[in-house]
């Protein structure tokens, strides 16, 4: 396989490893555990501290195995540089430590990872303004933006309600205004999304989630798609403009979020990432089709009081999603009718097994209300439409029928 044809998604990951020799002729790039890189000649190791030629300094700020699965992720995103972190909150937090200042002003949607609203509480504490928005409408984006707009940050499908942003429109905004783009793709994965497609800059991926895939490591990733021009961005200091300009605001997150905080992904949990996102799309195309199958079941049952899943002809963005999105996803909600107590409900599921992760190869469901957003309080779920009954699933690659069958048979009470 060579770079000089064009493969497809499935192709491209599981064979590019091989774009580069691997050791003894390996198929998988070898797990490099080393913290540290030696040079025998004094001159190159400066020459690579300094920038001015590829190469590993230290492993808080790099190492082979996690190098390789960076480029996989720049791959899948078409993009032109990859960080990976420790987790997919380490990737946010990076980019705000990173390239945010005290008196700067960010919009995000309202439709919010719970970890990540915590986050942006903890950002404006530290002098920067959050601005909360309904980005399913982008007026609502532009109506919110001021002089010192440095950032607006939406996710593709919200967690756990499934809200769509206007993920066109609010690209088509940013680039007019010169502001930075941030999508989190975690809930479309690169395989059903690009958000490079709408002008987003940077793109964020839980690597924990859908592109590990089997619940086995933690990592994070933060693509720059090169749409953005960082002469454009205010906060970039000159050390960093040695870099090709493209370049300036991936190098920059690598030093002061990277380096500077270290949140480094371990080797052994970027090869357990590895080697899971050679079957993302294979995956994917099952979860979603479970999704489907069994948003339909429970929408269609008089039990169930409402469901959020972005492939239902009546969820307010079907259109968006149709529009595009290759699938609509493997993650739903869902409220039960009154007098139908969501514990015992849960209680009942004999497949669907209780735990908060999301993108396993199992099919996971959870209370909400009670668990991964009650830390906010009634009144800020209220906002988000959190009804203290919903019930979020993610859906795994299990038999359609059994898995439907299940859900199905813990209504009869």
């Amino acid at each position: 396989m060579t770079d000089k044809k064009t493969y497809g998604f499935t192709t491209t990951i599981l064979h590019g490893d091989r774009q580069k020799p691997i050791e003894h002729g390996s198929l998988h790039k070898p797990v490099h555990t080393s913290v540290a890189f030696g040079y025998t000649d004094a001159r190159q190791l400066v020459s690579v501290f300094q920038g001015r030629e590829p190469g590993f300094r230290y492993g808080r700020q790099g190492n082979p195995t996690v190098s390789a699965l960076e480029e996989k992720v720049t791959k899948m995103e078409g993009g032109i540089a990859t960080l990976c972190f420790a987790t997919g909150m380490a990737a946010i937090g990076a980019v705000f430590q990173a390239l945010l200042r005290a008196g700067d002003h960010v919009v995000s949607s309202s439709f919010l990872f719970g970890n990540t609203n915590s986050l942006w509480q903890t950002v404006a504490g530290q002098g920067v303004g959050v601005d909360f928005v309904d980005a399913t409408d982008v007026a609502n984006v532009a109506a919110a933006l001021k002089d010192n707009t440095r950032i607006v940050f939406v996710e593709t499908i919200a967690n756990p309600r499934t809200q769509i942003a206007d993920l066109a429109r609010i690209g088509a905004l940013c680039a007019e205004r010169g502001i930075l783009y941030i999508v989190d793709n975690t809930m479309t994965t690169p395989y059903l999304f690009q958000p490079k497609a709408v002008g987003a800059g940077l793109v964020v991926n839980s690597l924990t989630k859908s592109i590990g895939g089997h619940g086995s490591a933690l990592g994070g990733a933060l693509t720059d798609t090169g749409v953005y021009d960082w002469g454009r961005f205010p906060n970039i200091l000159e050390s960093y403009k040695k870099a090709p300009q493209p370049m300036w605001g991936i190098t920059q997150v690598r030093a002061k979020g990277l380096r500077d905080f270290g949140a480094s992904l371990g080797p052994e949990a970027a090869h357990h990432i590895a080697v899971g996102a050679e079957t993302l799309a294979l995956r994917m195309e099952r979860t979603c089709a479970n999704a489907k199958a069994l948003a339909e079941m429970l929408v269609a049952d008089p039990r169930v009081a409402a469901v959020h899943y972005p492939g239902l002809p009546s969820h307010p963005q079907h259109g968006i999603a149709s529009e595009l999105f290759k699938a609509y996803g493997s993650l739903l909600s869902f409220e039960l009718r009154d007098g139908i107590d969501c514990f015992d409900y849960l209680n009942r599921l004999k497949i669907a097994v209780p735990a908060s992760n999301l993108g396993d190869t199992r099919t996971l469901v959870i209370p909400v209300a009670h668990t991964i957003f009650y830390e906010m309080g009634a009144e800020r779920r209220a906002s988000m439409g959190i009804a203290e009954s919903l019930i979020r699933v993610s859906v795994g690659i299990e038999d359609t029928a059994d898995l439907v069958e299940d859900f199905r048979a813990a209504l009869d009470v």
